[in-house]
């Protein structure tokens, strides 16, 4: 067996969190989504979440080999309770050709950048091509974030906002009236953002990770899009809502069904939650058709290494047209075998 060793053609890349939040571009990570889950599901290039646990100190890494693109990779998500809990983010991305180290990337802002591109992919697939009645549960940095990546992919007609926090939902509403252009209304209930709406965004948890909207707020064709229920100890939408839906669409069709706790919780409740699951691939290969305008439609998401990966390439390339970024003064070795 061969050992010799090589180093890469070109020093391997770091990008700080500061350089990531420079570089962030929501067109273009949700391009990259698209194209990634443009491909037929395949769990030896995406095999989910493995985890380290010391009850001290924890490790989950999301590796992924996309379909598309040229580089492959995994991020790490470190915790430690030693001083409180402390948690870091690393994305490490590998040529797919060579295995070269490519670059490390701080993955702080690549979660939130992945989360808003994929549910806007997800989102554009069962929501109708009409101008849309928007309610919106929260007003924090996910709500934010996801607002704008679903302006990107649907056309507001209003939007409703509620959180618990009068100044925040004011702030948002007063932010995002100029920003969209469309009237944005500060509500002082879930239910009254709901009501009428025919695109819902789930984007607070509960304190007590009760679900945060009630199923007969949801009208009977809405389109409701969940991202806060990724651990089985999380709820973010009764089991009756999803036992009313004609179809749930996800990004990973086995971490969803057995890692969201609004799934298990409708499992538990006797909803047939494996006939009513499409994955995200199979409705953009058009294995899975759906009706936009009669049903409704849920999209819900616990994350995947996949969305990493490819939105930390898309944002290495940026990076080098732009010349952001640090290269390193070593590598590390690729070697023959």
């Amino acid at each position: 067996m061969s050992t010799e060793a090589e180093l890469p053609a070109r020093l391997p890349l770091f990008l700080t969190d500061a350089d990531v939040a420079q570089l962030s571009d929501l067109p273009r990570a949700i391009a990259a989504i698209r194209e990634a889950y443009s491909a037929p599901v395949d769990d030896r290039r995406n095999p989910g979440r493995i985890f380290a646990d010391s009850s001290r100190q924890w490790m989950r890494v999301m590796p992924s080999v996309p379909a598309s693109g040229r580089l492959f990779g995994a991020k790490s998500i470190n915790g430690s309770f030693a001083d409180g809990l402390r948690v870091s983010y690393l994305i490490s991305l590998f040529d797919k050709d060579t295995a070269d180290l490519v670059a490390l990337v701080d993955g702080n802002r690549v979660t939130g950048l992945r989360t808003a591109a994929t549910t806007a992919v997800g989102a554009e697939v069962i929501a109708p091509k009409r101008p849309l009645k928007v309610g919106i549960i929260g007003s924090g940095f996910e709500a934010q974030s996801h607002t704008i990546a679903l302006s990107l992919v649907t056309r507001f007609a209003s939007v409703a906002v509620f959180s618990p926090t009068q100044a925040n939902r004011e702030s948002f509403a007063a932010s995002f009236s100029q920003s969209l252009g469309v009237p944005v209304d500060a509500v002082d209930s879930a239910e009254r953002a709901v009501l009428g709406a025919d695109l819902v965004l789930c984007a607070a948890r509960s304190r007590d990770e009760s679900p945060t909207l009630q199923a007969d707020w949801v009208g009977e064709d809405a389109t409701v899009v969940s991202i806060g229920s990724t651990t089985p100890a999380q709820r973010e939408l009764p089991a009756e809502l999803i036992a009313r839906a004609s179809l749930v669409v996800v990004d990973g069709v086995e971490e969803v069904l057995h890692g969201s706790g609004d799934m298990i919780a409708a499992r538990a409740a006797g909803v047939d939650v494996e006939s009513l699951t499409a994955s995200l691939n199979d409705v953009l290969l058009g294995v899975r058709t759906v009706d936009l305008e009669r049903g409704i439609r849920i999209y819900k998401s616990t994350g995947a290494g996949l969305q990493d990966i490819v939105v930390a390439e898309a944002l290495v390339d940026l990076a080098r047209l732009r010349g952001i970024g640090t290269e390193l003064p070593v590598g590390i070795v690729t070697t023959r075998k």
